[in-house]
């Protein structure tokens, strides 16, 4: 009988169980050990003003064919859905607009994005848009590189702030500086490597020659929440599940892998503390990876212990039905944006979910909304009570819509540590760690500090862990 254990209780995690079960049959244990007491990592369903809500991720790219596929494969597929019309706009320069079309990532790629950029931006910021076709071809150094620079060497600051800023913090809660280009915009670093005569026309090879009818949806959820995902996947996997338990420590024996379960030493019996198996699949966030390959995979550990982190938190506020929002699906916030009194926003982003959400906008329902708060580097706005920040979500959204109604209910959901920032060198740290953990028979890793911090890649890494992990076993 084989024995696995997979660390992390969250989409990764999960997936994995689920994707072992299906790989070993019903005769392999499988047990989820999750430090928290649920399971669903950033995949959380809650209850606002009696309706379930998502406080953590909202969405998932459709256009990658991971998660479609695996809500396909659990029988989900009717409950998928995707946003409405309704168009996304960014706060920029103290002035709201459209989020620009015929961009990558906020950089101009074509005439119609060059046009709808310049909305956003002053006439020296638009002078150096224009001027960046003129500038020396660039000329990519043998390794990675700070984003941020590169885009502000060719636009100016402007554009980064404005546009490519908010867009960034939406995904990573970082902005351009802080991470590099070749784990952020792969594409865009291959596009130069071909040496274009400009960063403009390298954006411009990346857009289709003309957009197709009927293309598919950018982005997808499900209705009823995406914690429906995480319950089938949990249900599907048939796992032993040990949740609210620590994995203190990570041993290699002969030929199997013993965990130490709990925060500290145990004084319980043993077979409580103690977890033999044949195999390890981790699916936790860097810090916890480091700390449990420490001593059994110094260099894995060691490049795990570079990543570093963003928090933020989610404010859910339900206002009284009829409440009118903006025709719009949300807005993005530039750092350092402020009111027209001058005091700066708190907020990074606004979700107006009745809007964007089919689903959430039935007559008669409560108009439900997110604001989110944190950016990478400013743990400090987190340190407030839940009903400041709700109150500074509230100033915001007054400032931005004019809507100053009380909210029937609201829910603050914290993610402390809960976003990988994939800085400069981001794929050599990833690289060295998947080559340390290659040498090792019966260890995988998956999740979000490895290929890309959504949904769709989430599930392909611990995909991908979970096959390579039962090719392991079955040689053994």
């Amino acid at each position: 009988m084989t024995t696995v254990a997979v660390v992390g209780g969250g989409i990764s995690g999960l997936t994995a169980a689920y994707r072992l079960r299906t790989l070993l049959g019903d005769t392999a244990t499988i047990t989820v050990v999750e430090s928290t007491g649920s399971l669903g990592g950033k995949l959380r369903t809650a209850e606002l003003a009696g309706r379930p809500y998502d406080v953590g991720a909202e969405a998932f790219l459709a256009r990658r064919p991971e998660a479609v596929a695996l809500v396909e494969e659990l029988g989900l597929g009717e409950l998928l859905t995707h946003p409405t019309r309704a168009r996304a706009t960014v706060r920029a320069g103290n002035t709201s607009a459209g989020l620009p079309g015929g961009t990558v990532m906020g950089i101009p790629a074509s005439a119609a994005g060059l046009a709808a950029v310049a909305e956003v931006l002053s006439d020296e910021g638009k002078a150096a848009l224009l001027a960046e076709r003129e500038l020396p071809p660039v000329s990519l150094p043998g390794g990675d590189l700070e984003l941020g620079p590169l885009l502000r060497s060719r636009f100016g600051d402007e554009l980064v702030d404005r546009l490519v800023d908010p867009l960034l913090g939406g995904v990573y809660a970082g902005g351009a500086d802080g991470l590099g280009l070749r784990a952020t915009l792969p594409g865009l670093a291959s596009a130069l490597e071909k040496r274009p005569s400009s960063l403009t026309e390298a954006a411009a090879s990346l857009l289709p020659a003309s957009p197709s009818p009927g293309t598919a949806p950018v982005f997808g959820t499900l209705r009823g929440g995406l914690g429906g995902l995480a319950d089938r996947l949990a249900e599907a996997a048939k796992a032993e599940l040990r949740l609210g338990v620590p994995v203190r420590s990570l041993r290699r024996l002969e030929n199997r892998w013993r965990l130490e379960l709990g925060a500290a030493a145990a004084a319980h019996a043993p077979e409580d503390a103690v977890l033999d198996v044949d195999a390890v699949l981790l699916a936790v966030p860097a810090p916890a990876a480091r700390k449990l390959l420490e001593g059994v995979l110094p260099a894995a550990a060691a490049a795990f212990g570079e990543v570093e982190l963003a928090s933020m938190a989610v404010v859910a506020l339900a206002l009284p039905p009829g409440t009118e929002l903006p025709d719009a699906s949300g807005v993005l916030i530039g750092a350092g944006e402020r009111v027209d009194s001058g005091k700066p926003l708190s907020a990074k982003a606004f979700t107006f979910s009745a809007r964007k959400w089919a689903h959430y906008a039935e007559p008669g329902a409560p108009v439900l909304i997110r604001g989110s708060i944190g950016r990478f580097g400013e743990a400090a706005a987190l340190r407030a009570e839940d009903n400041e920040l709700v109150r500074l979500v509230r100033a915001d959204l007054a400032e931005l819509t004019g809507i100053t109604t009380a909210p029937v209910d609201t829910l603050v959901t914290r993610w402390g540590g809960g976003l990988p920032q994939y800085a400069a060198g981001h794929l050599d740290r990833i690289a060295r760690v998947e080559r340390a953990v290659a040498e090792v028979p019966g260890l995988e890793i998956a999740g979000a500090t490895l290929h890309g911090v959504g949904i769709p890649a989430c599930v392909g890494t611990a995909d991908a862990a979970a096959r390579r992990l039962v090719t392991a076993v079955g040689r053994r």
